[in-house]
């Protein structure tokens, strides 16, 4: 037999939750510490990285008294700094590099197949915006919230670049000699064919 519906049962179970616009990462979460008149005041830094895998990424950065606080305002910090990427063949477009304070990032365009080479904050960044090659290269401090404005900024110089359309073919003009011998081709004289015979003159 069939159970009894328990309305009890059916308040604990989750609700069907809408699909987010974002998908969230969080990049690093540090303890940070201020000495004021009494004492030290403990806080949470959050750093996190948000994107739709379609060209638009943000990163936030936010501090609170508490972890779940500090992420919360980092998402809503990166929603208001999102940027588009101009995605080229599952690539960049074109190759940069950029610098923020210590760190320094380079991106060059790949081939397909082959995947992201990143590490770090700039592979998270990286994969949140959508684009799957790409080579990078870190040139200078290994802190990611450095690494993670140098890759924001570098992505924010890319310029998108059009796709090449066929140009229309040209026929090449026809020379005045090889245009006599095409006319007498389609009309099936010959050059230097015998003149035809004269017709007597009847008396």
């Amino acid at each position: 037999m069939p159970k009894p519906n328990n309305p009890s049962n059916n308040r604990n179970r989750p609700r069907n939750q809408e699909p987010k616009e974002f998908e969230e990462e969080v990049i690093q979460l540090d303890r940070v510490t201020r000495v004021v008149k009494g004492g030290r005041r403990m806080r949470f830094r959050a750093t996190v990285a948000i994107g739709n895998r379609k060209g638009r990424v943000g990163v936030g950065i936010a501090k609170s008294a508490e972890v779940v606080g500090a992420i919360k305002k980092a998402v809503t910090e990166a929603k208001k700094h999102m940027i588009n990427i101009p995605i080229f063949n599952d690539t960049i477009p074109h190759r940069v590099s950029a610098k923020f304070k210590a760190s320094k990032i380079l991106l060059i365009p790949a081939g397909a197949g082959t995947g992201i080479i990143a590490g770090g904050a700039t592979r998270i960044i990286i994969e949140l915006s959508g684009i799957k090659n790409i080579l990078s290269k870190s040139l200078g401090s290994s802190n990611r919230l450095n690494n993670s404005k140098a890759t924001i900024d570098a992505l924010i110089q890319l310029r998108k670049r059009e796709e090449k359309k066929p140009e229309p073919k040209v026929e090449a003009p026809v020379k005045p000699v090889e245009r006599v011998k095409i006319e007498a081709e389609q009309t099936g004289a010959k050059r230097g064919s015998p003149l035809p015979p004269k017709k007597p003159n009847s008396k």
